[in-house]
């Protein structure tokens, strides 16, 4: 197959990963995954911080793209903090030297970043133009801006003079895939836990998995685009208006809201942590739109109206 046809997906086994894969492959690209635990075909051994037989595989591609991390769905103790940091930083640092060391280095490297690295904010939208990264009390995100900042340091530090390098600056994706946040939300709605989180004024960040895998595609295919790219719908809304737009796909007319103090206890019972859902993420997609990028879900009644459709169509579907 022509090498310009070949993607690599590095740390491509999560849920990211797994739909790009299914996009790109059935787009005709020939797609190979860099894992710590290879189980499948198209499967390459790597450990995310050191070079090896793996790097060959870059050699000719049409695209890199990274989206090795731990998962930041879990409690943020010394050693949950250490390995989300490291596992994206060492992952970028060693995939920079790999492409420096190609002699026909991949066209394009796309980097995972995060909407989170924007400021908390209420009260206007955050674009890629936005330089305002600290971290807000209120928000308890000291922690998740330290670690985007280090991320993307890394990234743009890489030499790779002739690989155009995006950073994903990525919201949340909402898929079907089972325990993925839009999974997650749906059962606590139809379970009447789907009212307000905290104030509800916070704005979420979110988008479809097809569009996140369209957008991917786009930005390959677009020459002149480089640096960070907003991952995310045209249209942030708060979380009250999430959770009402839920209960209403579910056919839930009620649900209960949670305080922060509710908020923070169930957090520690379930292992992770409470910035995910507090912190106002009003990010939106300027350099996407404005190259053109229309999106087939643009507003959350549009996704979460897909999304529930599509679990009923499971939910219907005879087991084979």
């Amino acid at each position: 197959m022509n090498q310009l046809n070949r993607i690599i997906l590095a740390g491509g086994t999560g849920f990211l990963g797994k739909i790009l894969r299914r996009h790109f492959s059935a787009a005709g690209h020939e797609m190979v995954v860099l894992t710590r635990s290879p189980s499948s075909s198209g499967e390459v051994q790597w450990d995310g911080r050191t070079l090896g037989p793996w790097t060959r595989e870059l050699e000719g591609a049409l695209a890199l793209i990274n989206l090795a991390g731990k998962s930041v769905n879990c409690r943020y103790n010394e050693l949950n903090r250490k390995l989300i940091m490291g596992s994206r930083v060492e992952s970028t640092r060693v995939l920079g030297e790999a492409v420096a060391r190609c002699a026909n280095p991949p066209r394009i490297w796309l980097n995972s970043s995060t909407a989170t690295i924007y400021k908390h904010s209420l009260d206007r939208d955050r674009d890629e133009a936005s330089t305002e990264f600290d971290a807000t009390p209120e928000a308890r995100d000291a922690f998740s801006v330290s670690v985007a900042r280090n991320w993307e340091d890394t990234f743009f530090q890489a030499r790779a003079p002739q690989t155009r390098k995006i950073a994903l600056r990525t919201s949340m994706v909402l898929g079907t895939e089972p325990g993925t946040v839009f999974r997650v939300l749906e059962r606590l709605t139809r379970l009447g836990l789907g009212g307000r989180m905290g104030s509800g004024e916070q704005y979420v960040a979110w988008i479809h998995e097809t569009d996140f895998c369209r957008a991917v595609q786009w930005l390959i295919s677009n020459e002149k685009l480089a640096g960070p790219i907003n991952m995310t719908a045209p249209v942030p809304i708060p979380n009250a208006r999430t959770m009402a737009i839920l209960r209403r796909e579910c056919g839930m007319p009620l649900g209960l809201p949670a305080t922060r103090w509710m908020l923070h206890l169930g957090a520690i019972i379930m292992g992770t942590e409470t910035e995910l859902i507090l912190k106002s993420r009003r990010v939106v997609p300027k350099r996407l739109i404005d190259s053109g990028f229309t999106f087939r879900f643009p507003t959350f009644e549009d996704a979460a109206h897909d999304l529930t459709e599509q679990l009923k169509a499971q939910q219907k579907k005879p087991p084979e």
